[in-house]
């Protein structure tokens, strides 16, 4: 994203407390042409998260868009890589490298 583009940004949970709200002002975000969604400040996750983050990502590739969630915090990514997801939640052929895939 551009220096100074506004960008969505959820707080620091995501679980299955918050995941429609969250859900839902994501999906506002990409509607409204955002490209990005800024996970660092999520600490706090459950399997919510991962999807979340999968629908947004649905919704994005639909509109045609690239959506980009930069490094994923440590905890999802460890969700992420659990449920065999992390290929889809980075848009990409290969998913970063994570701590279970060097003990392989």
């Amino acid at each position: 994203m551009q220096p100074g583009t506004v960008m969505f940004k959820p707080a620091n949970s995501l679980t299955f407390k918050n995941a429609s709200a969250v859900l839902r002002d994501g999906l506002a975000a990409i509607a409204g042409g955002q490209s990005g969604i800024d996970l660092s400040d999520v600490t706090v996750v459950d399997s919510s998260a991962v999807a979340t983050l999968l629908a947004w990502r649905r919704e994005a590739q639909q509109r045609g868009v690239a959506l980009d969630f930069g490094v994923l915090p440590a905890n999802l990514q460890s969700l992420a890589d659990l449920y065999g997801v992390s290929v889809l939640l980075h848009g990409t052929d290969t998913a970063p490298t994570s701590a279970t895939d060097r003990h392989h």
